[in-house]
């Protein structure tokens, strides 16, 4: 699908300084090296990849939600609640939101056919071909629905990313060092937000656009060599359908095996990911509240 594009590109209007005096209260520091660990560039984008990256996530917006508790915290949101700036964090953190959703319904809808496929494929066994073929058949349409939805949803990605350049000036360094941290945190989810739609819709276009501008924007550092043809449990399982659609005529169980370990594969990958997103959309209404509750007051 042709939905590759920068998450990154107006990142350095906002970008972290070195320049500035004085030092950020330690919870910036441990949340930058959050930052950092997730900003590290990897040129593989397999399933163990965006485990690791989603890990990661949770990490930062645990770190993030400690950072929204602290009275300094709270006490420049408070006093600066009328400024626009304060505005794009709250809107911010729906985005957000929306964006973790729209990839836990992709992960959802995809698990849900695969398990019916499944069940089919272990009813049939040395049976009619017809039921399997329907079954293939209504899960490749599902994929393309799949897709249709991934790819608006990357769209309103690409969208978000642009509302994520503004710029804040004339205050005091805590407030800049807290905001600017706050807008790559949320730059940096987009971005593997990103990641995580394209591998479900078995693309992996963005891998490159992603990851190494994340690495050269954020922390300056050398991006890393491709090392091998990427692992997909999503793309291989769409083009084992494929190409058992093709072969309508054959008897052999041989396909079906090879079919459903794939398939096992693919449920792994899906129980991980879902796991770890709905895990971290936990943390992200956690924050949310948290703004909420601090402006609101």
């Amino acid at each position: 699908m042709a939905a590759s594009f920068s998450l990154n590109s107006k990142f350095h209007n906002h970008a972290r300084s070195n320049s500035l005096p004085s030092k950020p209260h330690p919870v910036i520091l441990q949340c930058n090296e959050h930052l950092d660990k997730l900003g590290a560039y990897d040129a593989t984008t397999n399933s163990s990849f965006l485990r690791q990256k989603l890990s990661g996530l949770q990490d930062l917006h645990d770190c993030v939600e400690k950072l929204v508790q602290l009275p300094l915290t709270q006490e420049a949101l408070a006093k600066e609640s009328h400024e626009k700036w304060v505005d794009d964090l709250l809107d911010g953190s729906l985005r957000l939101l929306d964006a973790c959703t729209a990839t836990k319904d992709a992960l959802l809808h995809t698990k849900e056919c695969a398990r019916e496929l499944q069940s089919i494929i272990r009813r049939r066994r040395g049976g009619s071909e017809v039921e399997l073929i329907v079954e293939v058949k209504k899960f490749l349409t599902s994929r393309k629905v799949v897709r249709k939805a991934i790819f608006k949803a990357l769209e309103n990605l690409k969208g978000n990313a642009n509302k994520c350049n503004f710029s804040i000036t004339n205050k005091d360094y805590q407030t800049l060092a807290l905001v600017s941290l706050l807008k790559d945190a949320e730059l940096v989810s987009f971005s593997i937000f990103e990641s995580l739609l394209n591998f479900i819709s078995g693309s992996s276009q963005s891998k490159r656009s992603s990851w190494s501008l994340v690495s050269k924007l954020m922390h300056n550092k050398r991006v890393g060599q491709a090392q091998g043809a990427e692992e997909n449990e999503f793309a291989k399982v769409d083009a084992a359908l494929q190409f058992l659609v093709f072969k309508l005529a054959s008897k052999s169980n041989d396909i079906n095996d090879d079919l459903q370990k794939k398939l096992e594969l693919l449920g792994s990958s899906i129980q991980d990911l879902e796991e770890g997103l709905e895990s971290l959309f936990r943390r992200l209404i956690k924050i949310r509240v948290a703004l909420l509750n601090i402006l609101n007051h």
